[in-house]
């Protein structure tokens, strides 16, 4: 079999495998209480230390620095240092962190990865133990590996602290390093902000 018909065929399989999972993550467990949102009288929550099943060791303790960040923006509910002492309890567990290649030059080089993580999730009213939102979520997101394929017009470039002439003048391995951190930050912004949402709106 020659190579590039084996690359096509491995990014086919990586990409349906992607799309099936992040499918799968899209389809959580609702629960009675699920279109009431937050309870009106909830004014505190408690994050607990989400666990990691993923391979990458200590992910979950930067997540949760974006998982507090995105609940203290809201400003709806006020974060205690101590379970007894809040009215909601907040759990999950990171599933899964993967990246995968999903573009390729003309001489089968990878030039984009896309990143994906998924979280299993739960809220639960810390005094009467009653489970009010849980779900499994996703957040993915991909970045360029040379300058060639950074687009330095999309919003999630202007986020970062570079110029199109900073990404002109780097070395590839830089590009990728560079890209791949942002990438990261803006993943797990993201899954801070799908879980606040969801649990919010019972969803």
């Amino acid at each position: 079999m020659a190579s590039g018909t084996w690359i096509k065929r491995t990014r086919v399989g990586f990409v349906a495998m992607l799309s099936a999972l992040l499918m799968l993550a899209g389809c959580g467990y609702h629960f009675a209480s699920a279109g009431s949102g937050l309870p009106q009288d909830a004014k505190t929550i408690y994050v607990s230390r989400f666990s990691n099943a993923s391979r990458f060791t200590g992910f979950n303790d930067q997540f949760m620095r974006y998982m507090k960040d995105q609940i203290a923006e809201h400003k709806r509910l006020q974060i205690v240092d101590e379970p007894k002492q809040a009215d909601l309890l907040l759990t999950g567990q990171i599933l899964r962190v993967e990246t995968v290649p999903v573009g390729f030059n003309g001489v089968s080089e990878v030039s984009i990865y896309q990143q994906y993580m998924v979280v299993r999730a739960q809220l639960q009213d810390r005094h009467t133990d009653k489970v009010l939102w849980a779900n499994v979520l996703s957040s993915i997101n991909q970045f360029p590996t040379v300058s060639s394929t950074v687009i330095t017009t999309s919003p999630e470039f202007l986020q970062q602290n570079l110029r199109s002439q900073d990404i002109a003048n780097l070395p590839d391995i830089q590009v990728a390093q560079t890209q791949q951190a942002a990438s990261s930050t803006q993943m797990m912004t993201k899954m801070a902000q799908n879980i606040y949402s969801a649990m919010s709106e019972g969803f």
